[in-house]
């Protein structure tokens, strides 16, 4: 395992639990809008080689505290070693939440047919048309992508589809295509872009208002109507 970090506690990284969230480095993606450059670009990861341990250690501290693990990247199912790391998890006793960009769709049905995930958020970059674009590509083969969609969508997991809203790269057309290709999705929620300040490449790149993010879901909701809206304020997500 190549883990770059460890947030010790959060509250919305895994919905309905206490939990802590795991930073695998590395990915097969370069989405500019990207916040976690320094887990992406491989000039600038910098693992730990006792992070694994170190997390596992920590989580048997923690047993009783928290109640759930978040693991996100980068692109955890680049870890050819995940499904023991989340053995090691669950055998503490905590729920484990997997973070994905889709494009490994054979490890991440190993790892829910055995029972190691409890939910998924698996990122929908923006419509097919623009997927390569979005996610930082020359070319992009949507196959496995859509497998690992798919494989959602029939249910078999507790999941979220979710896009990264990104003036430059999203507009309403293409946010209603990509609702489209995920229509009957039990949740699907819109992500205010931030500028972290270490953004893979920031240029010509912005975030569409408060506003701008409202008018948006309230399009999207007769395709997806469990729309919810992410980093916008005081958002009546009820709806």
């Amino acid at each position: 395992m190549l883990i770059s970090g460890l947030q010790k506690l959060t509250l919305l990284d895994y919905p309905g639990h206490v939990a802590c969230t795991v930073f695998t480095a590395g990915c097969n993606f370069r989405c500019p809008f990207c916040h976690n450059a320094p887990l992406v670009l491989p000039e600038r990861i910098e693992g730990d080689p006792n992070g694994e341990e170190t997390v596992l250690q920590f989580l048997k501290k923690r047993q009783g505290i928290l109640d759930g693990v978040a693991i996100t990247g980068g692109e955890p199912l680049l870890q050819r070693d995940m499904a023991d790391f989340l053995r090691k998890i669950r055998d503490l006793g905590y729920a484990i939440k997997l973070d994905t960009n889709g494009s490994f769709p054979e490890r991440l049905i190993e790892l829910v047919e055995e029972g190691l995930v409890d939910r998924v958020a698996m990122d929908i970059k923006n419509s097919p048309a623009l997927y390569a674009q979005t996610a930082g590509l020359r070319e992009l083969d949507l196959g496995p992508i859509e497998r690992s969609k798919n494989y959602l969508l029939e249910g078999h997991v507790e999941y979220e589809f979710r896009t990264t809203v990104v003036k430059g790269l999203h507009t309403a057309e293409s946010l209603l295509e990509a609702a489209e290709w995920i229509r009957g999705a039990a949740e699907y929620h819109l992500q205010q872009f931030k500028d972290s300040g270490d953004i893979i490449a920031i240029g010509g790149l912005g975030a569409f208002s408060d506003e701008e993010m409202r008018a948006l879901a309230d399009r999207i909701r007769p395709i997806v109507p469990c729309v919810r809206l992410r980093g916008v304020a005081e958002e009546d997500n009820t709806k």
